[in-house]
């Protein structure tokens, strides 16, 4: 019999354990032990190795480790691959930092292929860390047969799957106002945009727009955004709504504003009531931009007009609503009013070269010009300031702004009734996840916007012709059959291949 120890030292007995599993190799018998046509395969997400493992993976990662323990006991044979997570935002930025690079057209500068290269050489860096925390929190992982998702056929299995989805007819290129990050040039998903919001004070402004042909009347629009008005290209209002055209005793001048919203800005009583007016009566009614920046950049016939929507209501605001090309039921109504989207902000959320005194401008820092302007020009009828909870990008922890962007996206919505239908056949635990948490997320899913305006990632898998011509491919040897070359890379900057 050995000799036990009265001595205990939980050190000593980890590093003993730890060298027994190592030199028996316990781990892949009890994989080599169980039978090949009962395997169990459990998915887990992969970390980044650009940093250290922290209390977070710890504890995940001891939970998951429950589930293949488990399956192991049972007579599954579970193999369990380590994966590294080595594309996408964190690493962009860490090397953007590094380099001293700041946005997307400091990288363009620099080079694609140089910026890809740099980020290929600091995605591994902590992997022996990270060998051994795991293996010190006693999880049985593969880590020598580990897969990266920057790999070659990491890559391809991402387009495999946009190939499937691209034949079944729900992948499609539209335009649509998404959550942006203007600090990395990139889309963003709506689950993204949800992770940082913060209260933040901004300006709130009520504006003063002319209406054409009449002599001192004036339409009241509310908005905290003052750096959207240089792209505003109509008002909207309620067509169940009752407004009324009132007079201001103290400079004369005329405004239409919802009946609630009157006492909100005419509350010590210095006000006429003139005459109410139904909401369905101001469609069509027309007034004079606040800036004339579009009239040379697009098609403005149908623009500065008001329109009607249901969404318009009489909570806040003045029951009129500023449109410009930055909210989704904006783009939705100039779509439907047949009017042009006019964008003059850049990817990087700068102010076009040709937007005058705002040229260049970051839009945050755009808001003290529009405003000293707008009031020179006795424009502005009310300026406060009203803090309200806004969306941050969760990477960069910049404000977000919500930007038409062109993207490829999957049509979530063609499938979220099955998928709703399947999640009612799933055993969650807790239980309540699947009609709370989980299946109210399902309930509201919206289509993915699925491309970034990125470098250092898996590109998507569609080519196009300057006739129109599109091509999408789900492998690389679909790729090489139709360009006759071979294939080793399939990053961004190997891309330049001619059909």
């Amino acid at each position: 019999m050995k000799e036990v120890s009265n001595k205990l030292s939980f050190a000593q007995m980890e590093e003993e354990i730890l060298n027994f599993w190592r030199h028996e190799d316990i781990f892949q018998k009890s994989i080599d032990e169980r039978p090949k046509d009962k395997p169990f395969s459990f998915y887990d997400g992969p970390p980044f190795a650009t940093g250290l493992p922290h209390y977070g993976h710890l504890l995940a990662g001891t939970i998951k480790d429950v589930i293949p323990r488990y399956k192991t006991m049972r007579g599954f044979r579970v193999e369990r691959r380590f994966g590294w997570d080595t594309h996408g935002l964190p690493v962009e930025f860490e090397v953007e930092q590094s380099l001293g690079l700041n946005g997307r057209q400091d990288i363009e500068n620099f080079g694609q292929g140089n910026f890809n290269e740099e980020c290929r050489s600091i995605v591994l860096r902590y992997t022996s860390e990270w060998r051994e925390t795991v293996e010190r929190m006693a999880r049985w992982v593969d880590f020598d047969n580990d897969y990266k998702t920057m790999d070659i056929d990491f890559m391809e299995s991402v387009w495999w799957v946009f190939k499937r989805l691209w034949e079944k007819g729900l992948i499609y290129e539209g335009v649509k106002v998404v959550p942006y990050s203007w600090r990395v040039s990139t889309p963003l998903s709506n689950f993204e945009a949800n992770l940082n919001y913060k209260d933040i004070q901004d300006p709130s402004v009520t504006l003063r727009f002319k209406i054409n042909g009449e002599e001192d009347l004036y339409f009241l629009a509310w908005t905290t955004t003052p750096w959207t008005l240089p792209a505003n290209m109509g008002l909207c209002a309620g067509s169940k709504l009752t407004y009324s055209k009132i007079r201001d005793k103290n400079s004369g001048d005329c405004y239409l504003v919802t009946n609630n919203r009157i006492e909100s800005y005419f509350n010590d009583g210095s006000y006429e009531l003139l005459t109410e007016i139904k909401g369905s009566e101001l469609k069509g009614m027309t007034y004079e931009p606040l800036f004339d920046f579009a009239k040379d950049k697009v098609d403005t016939t149908n623009a500065w007009a008001v329109h009607l929507d249901d969404y318009v209501t009489d909570v806040s605001g003045t029951g009129i609503v500023h449109l410009a090309c930055f909210g989704e039921d904006d783009v939705r109504i100039f779509k439907r009013e047949n009017i042009s989207i006019f964008d003059p902000v850049n990817d990087e959320g700068n102010f076009e070269d040709y937007m005058g005194f705002i040229a260049g401008l970051n839009i945050k820092d755009a808001d003290k010009s529009i405003v000293k302007r707008l009031k020179e020009e006795h424009k502005m009828f009310h300026h406060e300031t009203a803090q309200h909870s806004y969306p941050f990008c969760w990477r960069t922890d910049t404000p977000l702004i919500y930007k038409p962007i062109s993207t490829w996206f999957v049509n979530v919505e063609a499938i979220k009734d099955k998928m709703v239908a399947h999640n009612q056949a799933v055993n969650w635990v807790p239980e309540h996840i699947r009609d709370g948490r989980f299946g109210k997320w399902l309930e509201n899913a919206r289509d993915w916007a699925i491309s970034r305006n990125r470098f250092w990632g898996t590109p998507l898998p569609v080519w196009k012709s300057e006739d129109g011509e599109i091509c999408c491919f789900g492998s690389v040897s679909e790729l090489e059959e139709a360009s006759g070359k071979k294939i080793t890379d399939l990053h961004k900057h190997f891309g330049s291949i001619d059909f």
